[in-house]
């Protein structure tokens, strides 16, 4: 009937522009860095053509139904809706990426790392301090260049090697180590310091040697790039084996 398909056609209008307004999470916000947004927005433009061909798959139904049918009436326009409203539904319930583990990040490839490393911190942001945030927020940037700087070189080389050791492994295994301190004992002084304050000047032992590396490479001076663990250490206060100080 053309007043159905009229309806049909308004519904699958009003469905694409309820999928593009629940795209937020793809954009910049939130984010700490281009490539854990940009993670994001490829995964946002996935989802909404799932979710769109689902909704057009509907209406095709409802549509081929009503002209079998001459019309589906009252009864198969709440049915069509209420399938579109639990399609809608569902694909915000599921529409935020997957944040990454550490062993995946232990595994990706030097491409990948910066990105899928990003998404980790910003999940670990609500169970940091306000100055660990902060340095989180600043490391992001950081990434973002040093990500610039990895775009040339093979998984295999000495240099993405190295930055895969920092970024995918002792930059989580620090942040989960302070993680897995009871919260009712970070701010409390141990060993010279606390875990809070320890969390922070690691953070920033860290973020100077991403800059570091990020310079060397931008240099040229990939033969001679070193990183330096000077940083482990100090990790929470702990001594050279890198023990905490719970």
């Amino acid at each position: 009937m053309p007043g159905e398909a009229h309806n049909s056609d308004l519904i699958l209008r009003d469905a694409k522009r309820s999928l593009v307004n629940n795209r937020d999470f793809g954009g910049r916000r939130n984010s700490i860095g281009r490539r854990s947004a940009a993670l994001k927005r490829e995964h946002a433009i996935r989802q909404t053509k799932r979710a769109v061909a689902t909704v057009g798959a509907i209406v095709l139904a409802a549509a081929t139904a009503g002209l079998i049918l001459d019309g589906i009436g009252v009864t198969g326009v709440l049915v069509t809706m209420l399938a579109i409203f639990a399609t809608m539904s569902a694909f915000i319930a599921f529409s935020r990426v997957k944040v990454p583990t550490r062993d995946v990040l232990r595994g990706s490839d030097v491409k990948s790392l910066v990105g899928r490393t990003e998404l980790w911190l910003e999940s670990q942001r609500p169970a940091l301090p306000a100055p660990a945030v902060q340095l989180v927020d600043t490391i992001g940037l950081q990434l973002d260049a040093l990500g610039s700087q990895l775009d040339g070189l093979t998984d295999n080389a000495p240099a993405a090697l190295e930055v895969r050791k920092l970024v995918g492994d002792h930059l989580p295994e620090l942040i989960s180590t302070y993680t897995s301190i009871p919260r009712h004992l970070r701010g409390e002084g141990q060993g010279g310091g606390s875990p809070d304050q320890h969390l922070v000047d690691s953070l920033g032992k860290i973020s100077t040697e991403i800059d570091s590396v990020t310079r060397q490479l931008a240099s040229g001076a990939i033969d001679n790039l070193a990183i330096k663990t000077r940083y482990l250490d100090y990790k929470y206060g702990a001594g050279p084996e890198g023990e905490s100080s719970q």
